[in-house]
C-alpha cells in the first residue's frame, strides 16, 4: 500500500481522508518548507503538497513517487516538465477554491476604495475629522477590469455586478461569447480594457519571466484606478507600482501575493499607506481550507483506485493520459 507525504499543515478533516483509508502510510510534516519536506522524499509514494517549491532535483530525489497532489489549484512553484518526463500526474483541487479568493478580492476592493486602513488608523490616533477628508470612493458606477476569467474571475464579476459595477473581462483562453455569457463585455485588447477600468483584478498565472502590469500598462491607468491582485506574486512590477501609488499616478492598490512572501522588514511596500495587504491568506477560510484538504488527499486516494478525475489532472495531455498506477 501507498506511502503518502504530506508536506505541510493541512486541515484535520483532510488527514482524516487519509487515515481513513486501509493500509496506507502517512508521514505528516507540518511546516511549510522544502527543507522539511526533503528527507521523506525517498520513501514517497505520493506527495501532497503546499506551496513549497517541487524541482526537479527532488522529483529526482522520489523515485517511488507516482502522484503529486496540490493542495490549491496554482503550480508555478512545481517543476512540471521533470514529473512529465516521469508519467506522474500533478493534480489539483478544482473548484473549491474559487468563492474564497473571489469575495477576499472584492474585500480588497471595497477596503481600497473606501481607505478602511487609514481610516480606522485615524480614529484610533484621535484624528475623527479625518472623515472630512473626503479621502474615499465607491465602487458602484465603476467599472472593473477581470483579467482571467476562470472561476474566481467569473465569481468576482457576479459580486461586483451585485455592487452595481459594469464588469469587462480579458482572457485569452475564453471566447467572446462565453464571457458575454457570464454577463460581462469582453476586450481583446489588455491596455484598452486598463484604460476604461476603475478597479482591475488580475486572475491569471504567472507567465514568462515579464510583469503582467509594469510601467507602460500601469501608464495607461486612469488616476482613480485600483489595482487588486490575489492571484500570484511577480504579475506586477512592483517598483513601477509603488512609484505611481507615491506619485498620484494610481489611487490604491490590494495585494494578497508580492514578489517576495514573506516580505522583509523594510520592503516599501509596508510602508505605503495607499495599499491594503494581506498575507497570501485569500483562499485560507476554515472553510476553503477543508474544502482543500479534502480535496487534495481524495485526488491521491482516488488515484490508487484508477478513478482520478482527469480534469483534475494539469499535465493529463503530456503524460497520455497514464492516470493510474498501472496505466489505467
Amino acid at each position: 500500500m501507498p506511502r503518502i507525504l504530506v508536506a505541510g499543515k493541512i486541515h484535520a478533516d483532510g488527514l482524516a481522508v487519509l487515515h481513513s483509508a486501509p493500509g496506507v502510510t502517512i508521514d505528516y510534516v507540518e511546516e511549510v518548507s522544502a527543507a522539511s519536506y526533503a528527507p521523506f522524499l525517498a520513501t514517497a509514494d505520493a506527495l501532497l503538497i503546499r506551496t513549497q517549491p517541487l524541482s526537479a532535483a527532488f522529483v529526482a530525489d522520489a523515485p517511488n513517487l507516482k502522484i503529486v497532489s496540490r493542495h490549491g489549484v496554482g503550480y508555478d512553484s512545481v517543476d512540471v516538465a521533470a514529473l512529465n518526463d516521469r508519467g506522474i500526474p500533478l493534480a489539483v483541487v478544482g473548484d473549491v477554491n474559487s468563492r474564497a479568493v473571489a469575495e477576499h478580492a472584492a474585500m480588497l476592493m471595497l477596503s481600497a476604495a473606501r481607505r478602511t486602513v487609514l481610516f480606522d488608523r485615524k480614529m484610533r490616533q484621535g484624528d475623527w475629522n479625518y472623515r472630512n477628508s473626503l479621502d474615499a470612493d465607491e465602487l458602484d458606477g465603476g467599472t472593473l477590469l477581470v483579467v482571467g476569467f476562470g472561476r474566481i474571475g467569473r465569481r468576482l464579476a457576479q459580486i461586483a455586478m451585485a455592487l452595481g459595477m459594469t464588469v469587462i473581462a480579458y482572457d485569452k483562453f475564453q471566447s467572446a461569447d462565453q464571457i458575454a455569457a457570464a454577463g460581462a463585455t469582453p476586450v481583446d485588447d489588455l491596455l484598452h480594457g486598463l484604460s476604461r477600468a476603475d478597479v482591475v483584478s488580475l486572475h491569471v498565472p504567472k507567465s514568462g519571466a515579464e510583469p503582467l502590469i509594469g510601467a507602460a500598462e500601469l501608464a495607461v491607468m486612469k488616476h482613480s484606478a485600483i489595482l487588486i491582485n490575489t492571484a500570484r506574486g511577480g504579475l506586477i512590477d512592483e517598483t513601477a507600482l509603488l512609484a505611481a501609488l507615491n506619485e498620484g499616478r494610481l489611487a490604491a492598490a490590494g495585494l494578497d501575493v508580492l514578489d517576495a512572501e514573506p516580505p522583509a522588514g523594510d520592503d516599501p511596500m509596508l510602508a505605503c499607506d495607499r495599499v491594503v495587504l494581506s498575507p497570501h491568506n485569500a483562499g485560507l477560510t476554515e472553510a476553503c481550507a477543508r474544502r482543500m484538504a479534502i480535496s487534495a488527499a481524495a485526488n491521491i486516494l482516488d488515484f490508487f483506485k484508477g478513478t482520478l478525475d482527469p480534469a483534475l489532472v494539469v499535465n493529463r495531455a503530456e503524460i497520455a493520459l497514464r492516470l493510474s498506477p498501472v496505466g489505467g
